[in-house]
């Protein structure tokens, strides 16, 4: 709720174990979900886990003007989601397009 805010990322609790609620939590959240982040972070976690990848359920969306992007909880996992996805998305410089004109556009303390 804090308009300063952009962005969210969270680690854990992406898995199937039956303490893993993390994509349950947050998508009741959001307003807009943003399917491609979990497609890609599985896409480019086969190359590093193999096949293990199909059991993230890694999840991003829109809540409020704000960003929330849920990682698993492994160190390899976290670097792979902010190394290959996130630091660039989070760079305006980032071309053709990237998150931060989303970010500034659908929070309601910027209209």
């Amino acid at each position: 709720a804090d308009p300063s805010i952009h962005a969210v990322i969270t680690t854990g609790g992406t898995g199937f174990y039956i303490r893993d609620s993390m994509p349950e939590a947050v998508n009741v959240l959001f307003d807009k979900s943003i399917d491609g982040f979990g497609e890609m972070f599985r896409l480019l976690s086969k190359d590093e886990i193999g096949m293990s990848t199909v059991q993230s359920r890694a999840v991003a969306g829109m809540a409020n003007g704000t960003g929330i992007f849920c990682l698993p909880g492994s160190s390899g996992a976290c670097r792979t989601g902010w190394t290959k996805i996130l630091k660039d998305q989070f760079d305006s410089r980032t071309r053709p397009c990237n998150f931060v004109p989303h970010f500034l556009r659908t929070n309601p303390s910027h209209d």
